[in-house]
């Protein structure tokens, strides 16, 4: 037995705003979108992602995560020359001790999504 993926399913408020965000300003295409059921399935190169509206299966109180997404990239200087003038920056693009180059901005609903690359030795 393996697991094969890990596609976070993200809830948000305004699934069109979200939807919009995601492709206009992150480059995702939107695989399905199913506005009776408030879902859509996102993608991009290699990674997918799910939306949600709050619906009557799941406790819900108000849009929140206690942790963050993290994006690696092979090109973070160029992600962050198309990000940087239409985002919500959390931080600038830095070098880090630990051998990543990385920024961080937020989502439409607050989500914190970070974009790394490692510093070649």
């Amino acid at each position: 037995m393996r697991i094969t993926e890990l596609r976070p399913m993200l809830w948000t408020e305004d699934l069109r705003g979200t939807i919009r965000f995601y492709t206009e300003t992150l480059g995702f295409t939107a695989d399905e979108v199913n506005e009776d059921w408030g879902w859509a399935s996102l993608s991009v190169d290699d990674v997918s992602l799910m939306l949600a509206m709050p619906n009557a299966h799941t406790p819900y109180d108000k849009i929140g995560f206690t942790g963050t997404f993290y994006f690696n990239t092979d090109d973070v200087d160029t992600m962050w020359e198309k990000l940087k003038d239409k985002t919500n920056i959390c931080y600038e693009l830095e070098n880090f001790e630990h051998g990543m180059r990385e920024f961080a901005i937020y989502d439409n609903n607050g989500y914190l999504l970070q974009f790394g690359q490692e510093i070649a030795a």
